[in-house]
């Protein structure tokens, strides 16, 4: 039976949020349940140390830890992105090259758990329930290790998202070129900012941010079409930066 999943999040329209969580410890377990409990806006309705303890469930994210039963679930991810789910990896493993890759994936967000807290938690479930960018600690962390001072590296996938948006596609062609979710196609162009906000260049605009990237090269003039003009005028003197 397929994970079937809500088509928004229809939880935090009724007030409420709610969660299943993969993992196999039940002392955290236990703990994540007591985060969870009244008033908190957010409901954790089930609960397996499996991914297939939960298929089936509905719910608005999917609280995921990485290594189940000694078996880390990196490859995982990006089936049940694809899927539809928003994904919430919640794990020890916060490596940046880990980080990375489950975010490449499609997870929404990386919890470290040994350093999350019931309100950091809580904050980061709402914001991704709400379809809004959110950057834990152990994001940020990685997106540091994974650029230079001025020159973010952008996964492929963030890449693709960005061309096929400045080639004027709405967000929603954009998802159905790629096969994926239209909420997944805002996370990678919010990620993409978020890259260029931490190298000191913001580009809070979608002008701006075809700007940085025809500069570092990540998309190429005749690759766009309505703005490539404007992108074809940059030059190295107008970087952006904070201020």
């Amino acid at each position: 039976m397929g994970q079937q999943h809500l088509g928004g999040p229809a939880g935090a329209a009724a007030g409420r949020v709610t969660v299943a969580l993969v993992e196999d410890h039940q002392v955290v377990v236990d703990g994540v349940r007591s985060w969870f409990g009244p008033p908190s806006p957010v409901e954790l309705v089930a609960q397996g140390p499996t991914i297939e303890s939960v298929r089936g469930v509905q719910a608005d994210v999917l609280l995921l830890d990485l290594n189940l039963n000694g078996t880390m679930v990196v490859d995982r991810v990006a089936e049940l992105c694809a899927g539809g789910q928003r994904v919430i990896v919640f794990s020890e493993h916060e490596e940046p090259e880990t980080v990375r890759a489950v975010l490449d994936a499609g997870a929404s967000a990386f919890i470290g758990k040994g350093r999350a807290t019931r309100d950091s938690c809580l904050e980061t479930i709402l914001e991704v329930a709400a379809d809004r960018p959110s950057v834990t600690p152990p994001m940020a962390q990685a997106i540091a290790t994974d650029e230079g001072p001025h020159r973010p590296q952008l996964s492929d996938k963030e890449r693709a998202a960005l061309l096929y948006w400045f080639q004027s596609m709405s967000k929603a062609s954009v998802a159905a070129r790629m096969g994926i979710k239209e909420r997944t196609v805002r996370q990678y162009i919010d990620r993409a900012r978020v890259k260029y906000a931490a190298a000191g260049r913001p580009a809070p605009t979608k002008e701006k941010l075809l700007i940085c990237a025809i500069q570092d090269g990540l998309v190429q003039p005749d690759e766009v079409t309505v703005y490539t003009s404007l992108a074809a005028r940059a030059t190295p003197s107008e970087e952006f930066r904070p201020g």
